[in-house]
């Protein structure tokens, strides 16, 4: 019967090999191309547009919590990271380096940013020295380099897209407050933007962020019962204001360490939104999530 047809054909059913449906989605709906490296994707405009969305819309709701945004290198040298032993030990196996700087050899390692802790530390630490300099509420969009085993359009890609806040407050309570904060922004952000449905929760101390206190998640269930962690905000106490020395004189001209926290959201969300709202006839797009302009039949704004 003529119901009974496709929509868009070669694509695997999701109750046949869920793997396979997914990749045929991302193909199928020129979201992205394959590069010559593994694990690295070319964002096609279909896919840069549902994430210049993503950007615009969460961008704002930073701004409404006081956030500024700058830009940090893409470099880290090794002797940075070296301070702060926990964070290093966890990204260790995951670190790209930069050996030769043209042809001739590097006095020190380059490290490719898995993320940005060490920098945004030795940046506040120039920046902070009373307590009116506090708090800082800085955030960057940018790409990092993971070096991943086995790979996947936007759910794991050796480099990807994302934005990470960095924040430096006064007091521990301060800090907490703010981790809480994003948090709630990313799980209002999926519900009412995404139509995706979250739950908050808190990590354990063996999958917490590496050099984290404490570090807390929004989780989302996919079509195929696994649940995709779509963002994380993590209060770093002062653990790296100790490794980094950074201090602030209180009202009472006493020196304090700084307490910090990071967050982020990544193109690991876009991957959410194909496995929550896709079905056998490829993407269906929340109409929050993109332009008109972007959709094919294999992509079907949700009505």
């Amino acid at each position: 019967m003529a119901a009974d047809k496709k929509l868009v054909e070669n694509i695997t059913p999701r109750s046949e090999d869920f793997a396979q449906w997914y990749t045929d989605v991302v193909k199928k709906a020129e979201l992205v191309e394959y590069s010559s490296v593994k694990g690295c994707m070319c964002l096609l405009p279909g896919g840069y547009a549902i994430w210049e969305n993503i950007m615009r819309k969460l961008d704002a709701r930073f701004k409404e919590t006081g956030v500024e945004n700058v830009s940090m290198p893409l470099f880290i040298p090794e002797s940075l990271l070296d301070k702060e032993k926990d964070h290093v030990e966890g990204f260790a196996p995951e670190v790209a380096w930069v050996t030769e700087g043209g042809a001739q050899p590097l006095q020190e390692r380059l490290c490719v940013r898995p993320t940005s802790e060490t920098l945004f530390c030795e940046l506040y630490k120039k920046l902070i020295q009373s307590h009116r300099d506090l708090p800082r509420v800085y955030n960057q969009w940018c790409s990092v380099v993971r070096w991943e085993k086995t790979t996947r359009p936007f759910l794991r890609t050796t480099e990807f897209l994302w934005q990470e806040g960095h924040t430096a407050h006064a007091t521990e309570e301060e800090a907490e407050e703010r981790t809480i904060q994003m948090l709630n922004v990313y799980a209002d952000f999926c519900e009412e933007v995404l139509a995706i449905p979250v739950l908050k929760g808190k990590k354990t101390d063996k999958e917490k962020f590496a050099g984290a206190q404490s570090t807390y998640t929004i989780e989302s269930l996919m079509h195929d019962g696994k649940a995709l962690q779509s963002g994380t905000s993590h209060n770093f106490g002062d653990g790296f204001a100790r490794a980094f020395g950074i201090q602030y004189s209180d009202k009472n001209n006493a020196l304090q360490y700084v307490h910090q926290t990071s967050w982020g959201m990544s193109t690991r969300i876009i991957g959410a939104i194909i496995m929550v709202h896709g079905d056998d006839d490829g993407l269906i797009l929340p109409p929050r999530t993109t332009d008109s302009s972007f959709l094919h039949a294999s992509r079907r704004p949700r009505s």
